[in-house]
């Protein structure tokens, strides 16, 4: 059989590429009776960014975007991508959490599990494959591909043979970066042919600009199914364009049988949609040969973007780019895809921002330097990981069997909020954005981040960004650097002011309830404004824009220099903020769910 099937990616990882995982359920739907006839092998529509993304902005169920996109795509396959033991979230989850997941995602709808593990460990893989073939659905097995002197065509073929020893129906190569040139790309698929019985896949990004290329030779190499994007969410950090495809293999022995009018006209339809979320585009998702050097992954990148713009410190994006290969030579050379791109990313942020490698590590890197991620694939720096966590020895077994059942307690802990098995799992993949959407689900307050008007006639399309501003008598050189999301009635945006970085938090004003002294977040936010300036070393601070998410102090206890005090959440990781003399607590400035910024006291220790 030589007819390649394709799954589009339109409905996750195309705008998780292009768009920050922006796209509203509301905007696919409209779209489905036209992608249900196309004749696709599959659409994926659910997994890697979408479910945080529906949760922390969209404010939208994740669970009943599943079951309403099952009901309107009736004749085709839903698939969606699985991230083995780590799921949907950012650590490893015990077997009943896995097992428990994966069949109410099938009940709910998915057919095709692709399943992947960010260090190609396979250990990690084998729960959730048994789970995928207990619920009978189809379990894909994936090789995360990339590049270093410890990855060769030889190793993927070994992952290969193992996972169709484990049971897969299929076998998947997920090069997240666009790393694969034509010519490797032929041999990888060739040997793999030769050494398997199964389907192959080929999921490939477009970001180096060599994804239809490689597709080709995949396919002439035994390759029967690729991934691609509805080309109005194509190329660049996101996928060869379905329609070329199309159009390429049409009247040869690889013809796809799908109408290429058809796709076409999805295609129109998707443009106009794309217009609604301007605000999430990027100049730095298009085609570029840097990843081939620095490795960041298509749906990393526009999210990386949008995390270095909060933190006003999107100049520097070219320094990250030249970390990223460092930190990841550090850690083992890990393959760069969720969780451990995330990892290294945000590790490498910190390490520009705060002017010293490795003064802030954040609590994911010292989990993977633990070996709770898995088994990492090359030599862990051991400077790096004597500092991360000391004297404690990594640990060598699977992560998940030093984990006791979850389910019972992570029911309890949800509570009332949770109405179903669902909102148990959702709390389960993120207990504290999960937890808010419960709540603001349970008091009739979900809103989600608004979007940006288009310019129109007579609107400028861009509001000044740099500017003077001039107050008492003042002139102070103000740029604004990026703003954040909504929360509740406040966003903050972040400027400099003669070079300095500052956070201004606004008040979205309800001009139909005005309410005197402001809304509570107002409040908070105002008090917030008067921490003092750190100025000795007894006065905590964090590194960059967050929130706080655990307070571990109070006034009067007893601390060390280097204890925890605080945890701080930035760009969707976890950093303790440590004591930097020891003594004893004084005012303690925050509370949990507070933002803060670099350079306020946080915490006085005297």
């Amino acid at each position: 059989m030589s007819k390649v099937y394709i799954t589009d990616t339109i409905l996750r990882d195309a705008h998780q590429c292009l768009i920050a995982t922006r796209m509203r359920t509301e905007d696919m739907l409209p779209a489905c009776e036209r992608l249900d006839r196309m004749g696709y092998w599959s659409l994926e529509v659910w997994g890697g960014a979408t479910f945080d993304a529906c949760l922390r902005f969209l404010k939208e169920d994740p669970w009943e975007r599943l079951r309403q996109l099952r009901e309107a795509l009736p004749n085709t396959r839903l698939q969606m991508l699985l991230r083995g033991q780590n799921l949907l979230g950012y650590r490893h989850y015990s077997d009943d959490v896995v097992r428990a997941f994966v069949a109410r995602s099938a009940a709910n709808g998915i057919d095709v599990f692709r399943i992947f593990d960010a260090l190609n460990d396979l250990r990690n893989l084998r729960t959730s494959i048994e789970a995928v073939k207990e619920a009978d659905k189809h379990a894909q097995g994936t090789i995360s591909y990339t590049v270093s002197p410890l990855h060769t065509i030889d190793q993927f073929v070994r992952q290969a043979e193992e996972l169709q020893a484990m049971g897969c129906d299929s076998i998947a190569v997920k090069d997240m970066a666009g790393l694969l040139t034509p010519l490797v790309s032929a041999d990888l698929f060739a040997a793999l042919s030769e050494a398997v019985d199964l389907p192959l896949h080929l999921h490939i990004h477009a970001t180096s600009g060599q994804a239809e290329m490689c597709q080709l030779k995949a396919i002439e190499n035994g390759c029967r199914h690729i991934d691609t994007a509805i080309s109005s969410f194509a190329s660049g950090a996101s996928h060869a364009p379905t329609e070329a495809m199309i159009a390429a293999l049409r009247n040869t022995p690889y013809d796809t049988g799908l109408n290429l009018e058809l796709a076409q006209e999805i295609g129109f339809y998707f443009h106009e949609v794309r217009k609604k979320y301007h605000q999430f585009e990027s100049e730095f998702t298009g085609v570029d040969t840097r990843v081939q050097s620095n490795q960041v992954p298509g749906g990393m990148i526009s999210n990386l973007i949008n995390q270095l713009r909060e933190q006003g410190a999107l100049e520097r994006l070219n320094e990250v780019f030249a970390e990223i290969p460092r930190v990841r030579e550090d850690l083992g050379f890990p393959p760069l895809v969720t969780p451990s791109s995330q990892i290294v990313g945000t590790q490498a942020v910190l390490n520009v921002i705060t002017g010293k490698r490795y003064k802030t590590i954040t609590n994911e890197v010292k989990a993977y330097l633990q070996g709770r991620y898995g088994r990492p694939p090359g030599r862990i720096n051991p400077v790096v990981q004597r500092k991360a966590i000391g004297d404690h020895k990594p640990i060598d077994v699977r992560p998940a069997d030093l984990l006791p059942p979850e389910m019972d307690n992570l029911r309890k802990q949800a509570g009332e909020l949770a109405k179903s098995e669902e909102d148990v799992l959702s709390f389960a993949m993120f207990p504290e954005i999960g937890g808010e959407y419960l709540k603001a689900r349970e008091e009739g307050n979900l809103v989600p981040e608004p979007l940006e008007p288009i310019g129109g006639a007579g609107t400028p399309e861009h509001a000044p960004v740099e500017f003077n501003a001039t107050l008492h008598g003042e002139t102070y050189h103000i740029k604004v650097t990026g703003s954040g999301h909504r929360r509740e009635d406040i966003r903050p945006f972040y400027v400099t002011v003669d070079g300095i970085p500052e956070e201004i938090m606004l008040e979205i004003l309800d001009e139909t309830e005005p309410e005197v002294g402001g809304t509570a977040p107002a409040r908070k936010a105002a008090a917030g404004s008067k921490r003092p300036r750190a100025t000795r070393p007894g006065q905590v601070t964090t590194t960059m824009p967050g929130t706080v998410i655990d307070v571990l102090v109070e006034q009067g206890q007893t601390v060390k220099a280097g204890d925890p005090v605080l945890v701080i959440e930035a760009m969707k990781m976890e950093t303790e903020i440590q004591a930097t003399v020891g003594g004893t607590v004084g005012e303690v400035y925050v509370a949990k769910g507070d933002t803060v910024n670099p350079d306020e006291t946080l915490v006085e220790i005297a």
